[in-house]
């Protein structure tokens, strides 16, 4: 495996990452502007994205846009919103192919850096605010994104159990906001935010591929050159402790419940534990090899998915499961059992090779994509500790049973959130 090194460049007001690597024909620029979370501005802030994806001065129309991309020999575009630890993370990426590989091109990456910089910096207009029409109706686009994650019950039960488990923490506010701000925001506030964004976040710009680093640094300077006065800087808190353990339930005409745990860790991305916490949760249920999976879901037949995820910037466990409402007392039983099972170390060598294999194997296919690659290097912004893959790879290997053992004894349950029929559940039991 390549060892991938993010060679950084510091700038006043935003923070060059150039990753060499001749694995991919294209080269991916990603724009990554972040701020710490906070509630009054989180539904404008994930407005955003849809609206400067409509259009800008030079490309007024969508369809000036593709049509753009297609000049640079059908280039990929996004802006995505996201949440990581208690930080919102807007970010802006392009995927086209390397000039290096196309007869007569050498200003393809040139081209590229310009079309976001126009996108990013120069967003579509009627006089000094967003177009009026273009927010209302992205408005309802946003307000169908939210609506659908309350049609689809995982994601439903995952969200509710978060908002109460972190009721009062940055990390329970919503990313994608919240459908009482929609009356307030209008083209004026929406443009004021997005005004905020561009000239105070915090900015991390990426280019990964076979790279002139030289040539790819000097076409940013001269090309992107956006007036910022950055403020804002990831926000980085100690993990929480359990206090006393929460169960809420909720009924909804529904045929299949959720049970959806969250456990506090202690441990984040920076800690000299995350190795070991990676290989707990695998070994949890973070695999279809792990014990969630073979004992909720296939020796006992109590669920029709059993799975957990850790949060890596908060310190933060999830169990998801889908099970019968009137299954409730016996799934959870056996879940808790499971987290027993691994604090008594019961372990066996085949489960910790097999899962240090399968996440090695993960963090493997992550880097095999350009913009895996940024993600795996941009954990570090957040997380506030550099690490190349390849030290990774040696960390998930030399963890211990003992030291899995460990971790499990300092994860604790928090909150119990359980989504039932209106007919049955944990009442009825």
């Amino acid at each position: 495996m390549q060892t991938l090194i993010d060679h950084k460049v510091g700038y006043d007001d935003y923070e060059l990452h150039l990753i060499n690597t001749k694995k991919f024909k294209t080269n991916t620029i990603a724009l990554k502007f972040s701020r710490p979370i906070e509630r009054e501005d989180i539904t404008k802030r994930a407005l955003i994205p849809f609206v400067l994806q409509k259009g800008s001065e030079k490309y007024p129309t969508e369809r000036d846009l593709r049509l753009e991309l297609d000049e640079l020999y059908g280039a990929k575009f996004s802006i995505t919103s996201a949440k990581k630890g208690e930080n919102h993370i807007i970010t802006f990426t392009l995927d086209l192919a390397n000039e290096k590989f196309i007869e007569g091109e050498d200003e393809l990456l040139h081209k590229g850096i310009s079309f976001l910089h126009e996108i990013a910096n120069n967003p579509k207009l009627d006089g000094d605010k967003f177009d009026s029409n273009i927010v209302e109706k992205e408005k309802e686009t946003l307000e169908n994104k939210i609506n659908s994650i309350i049609d689809e019950k995982m994601q439903y039960a995952n969200m509710r159990l978060i908002d109460e488990m972190c009721k009062d923490e940055k990390f329970g506010i919503r990313s994608h906001g919240y459908l009482e701000d929609f009356d307030d925001i209008d083209a004026q506030s929406l443009y004021d935010s997005y005004q905020k964004m561009i000239t105070e976040d915090q900015l991390d710009i990426y280019i990964v591929g076979d790279l002139d680093e030289e040539h790819a640094k000097s076409i940013l300077e001269s090309k992107f050159q956006i007036n910022r006065n950055p403020n804002a800087s990831i926000r980085r808190v100690e993990p929480k402790e359990s206090s006393e353990e929460k169960d809420i339930t909720e009924a909804q005409k529904i045929q299949q419940g959720k049970l959806h745990l969250g456990y506090r860790t202690g441990i984040t991305y920076q800690d000299e534990q995350y190795p070991a916490l990676q290989v707990f949760n695998g070994i949890f249920g973070g695999f279809p090899h792990s014990k969630l999976f073979l004992n909720v879901r296939e020796k006992h037949s109590l669920a029709y998915y059993a799975a957990s995820r850790f949060e890596s910037h908060k310190g933060l466990l999830f169990v998801f499961s889908g099970i019968a409402p009137e299954k409730y007392g016996q799934a959870k039983d056996i879940i808790m059992e499971q987290h027993e099972a691994i604090k008594k170390g019961e372990v066996s060598d085949d489960e910790l090779e097999q899962t240090k294999k399968t996440i090695i194997h993960s963090l493997k296919e992550t880097i095999d994509r350009p913009r895996g690659i940024i993600n795996w290097y941009y954990q570090q912004v957040i997380g506030g500790k550099e690490m190349t893959n390849q030290e990774m790879v040696e960390a998930i290997q030399s963890v211990t049973k003992e030291q899995v053992i460990a971790v499990s004894k300092q994860v604790r349950l928090d909150t119990v959130y359980f989504l039932t029929a209106e007919d049955g559940g944990a009442e009825n039991e």
